[in-house]
């Protein structure tokens, strides 16, 4: 059930204005509410304009340009939805400030309403006052005057009974009780005037009062109904920005969820790769096998090993295999098979070399023009490097045979 404040707000007496002013009160705490509100609005108002360019200023400001790829993707999208985000919390905060001037309009035309409320009451107030005032004077006069009439009549029943009184005192006691009952029939007259008038402006009075109360509970419950709409509306507000900032940030998971490790790894190599293969190692080289000038006096120990700049597999593979299949036989240079000592080690590397070490004697073939020759050792044929061989002289070969009388060279 609903109260009332015309029902509820009344002095205790006359002149008691404690109901009124309670209800001023309550007006006045309502304002200053208004007004704490507003400033609640402001501040966060100003916090989310704030926020709003920071985040657009990290957003400019983040660099990441050095990165590649669905990463660099994914980064920029961060970027963008921050800035996206930050003039979202600007709008909020323009919307706030639009809530915070509807509030000060509110607050401004209750005032106006108010004021003139009250300078209406003031005006019933004032007169109703004096004419209380003048209204209790006049019963005081009235009593005074009833009293006065009362003490007077009595003065004339002692005379009449005391025989000693003389004639004129008698009528000079009888006139003084006559004008003293006339006055108090005009007090009494004018008591009644004053208490008709009073009647009457009190009933004007109330009956203001009341449609005043009701307008001061109508503004009450607007201001309650307002500031409580204005909260809801802030909240909703700021439920909704966090969707907004969630579906942002949703954009960006979207995009990372394409950010694949390979993929930025590939295009990494595509875009900057050097070479597919490490460098070809350093090969020793004796002093012995340099020249006066600084260069290799022996032929190429190794086939395919060094390649110039810009030859291709194809070109020296092709070359190496005329180079290879270019040999002359030992019996068209004179004589047969020629027996060799080996100089250096050499380890084959491929299937048609042969691999021997140092002080080891082999029989040769064959001699390339590329430096290879064809030798035998042990049964087994295969290329060896000719620089790596000298010739054996046939005395020292004899003496070889001696040592060895086992040794079964080729024929």
């Amino acid at each position: 059930m609903a109260l009332l404040f015309c029902n509820a707000f009344w002095g205790t007496d006359f002149s008691d204005q404690s109901g009124y002013e309670a209800i001023l009160q309550r007006l006045q705490d309502g304002r200053h509410m208004c007004k704490d509100v507003e400033e609640l609005l402001k501040m966060r108002a100003l916090a989310e304009e704030k926020y709003g360019r920071d985040l657009v200023a990290i957003a400019r400001k983040a660099e990441g340009q050095t990165e590649i790829g669905t990463l660099k993707a994914s980064f920029d999208k961060l970027k963008a939805e921050i800035e996206k985000t930050g003039n979202l919390h600007i709008q909020l905060s323009e919307r706030i400030k639009e809530e915070v001037q509807k509030i000060e309009a509110f607050r401004e035309r209750q005032r106006e309403q108010r004021k003139k409320l009250e300078e209406i009451i003031e005006k019933l107030q004032k007169p109703k006052m004096l004419l209380h005032k003048k209204t209790m004077e006049s019963k005081r006069l009235y009593e005074q005057r009833c009293k006065e009439a009362e003490e007077a009549e009595q003065a004339v029943g002692k005379k009449t009974n005391v025989t000693t009184s003389t004639h004129r005192q008698s009528e000079k006691v009888i006139s003084r009780a006559r004008l003293c009952r006339q006055a108090a029939n005009l007090s009494e007259k004018q008591y009644k005037w004053n208490v008709d008038q009073l009647e009457k402006m009190c009933q004007d009075w109330e009956s203001t009062y009341r449609s005043v109360c009701e307008v001061f509970q109508q503004q009450e419950s607007e201001r309650i109904n307002i500031l409580r709409c204005v909260l809801w509306d802030h909240c909703n507000l700021l439920s909704m920005q966090c969707v907004r900032d969630d579906d942002c940030y949703e954009e960006v998971r979207k995009v990372l969820e394409q950010c694949d490790i390979i993929t930025d790894n590939n295009c990494f190599i595509k875009m900057k790769k050097t070479a597919c293969r490490p460098p070809a190692l350093i090969e020793f080289q004796s002093y012995s096998e340099l020249d006066a000038n600084g260069g290799v006096r022996r032929v190429e120990t190794k086939r395919l090993s060094v390649m110039l700049p810009g030859m291709s597999f194809s070109g020296c593979s092709e070359a190496g295999s005329n180079s290879a299949g270019s040999y002359t036989s030992a019996q068209q240079t004179g004589g047969g098979p020629e027996k060799y000592m080996v100089l250096y080690d050499f380890k084959a590397q491929e299937d048609d070399e042969l691999s021997i070490s140092k002080g080891q004697v082999v029989t040769i073939t064959e001699k390339g023009e590329d430096g290879w020759w064809r030798a035998w050792r042990d049964g087994i044929s295969g290329l060896v490097p000719g620089t790596y061989l000298t010739k054996i002289s046939a005395s020292h070969s004899t003496r070889l045979a001696a040592a060895h009388p086992d040794h079964n060279p080729i024929k």
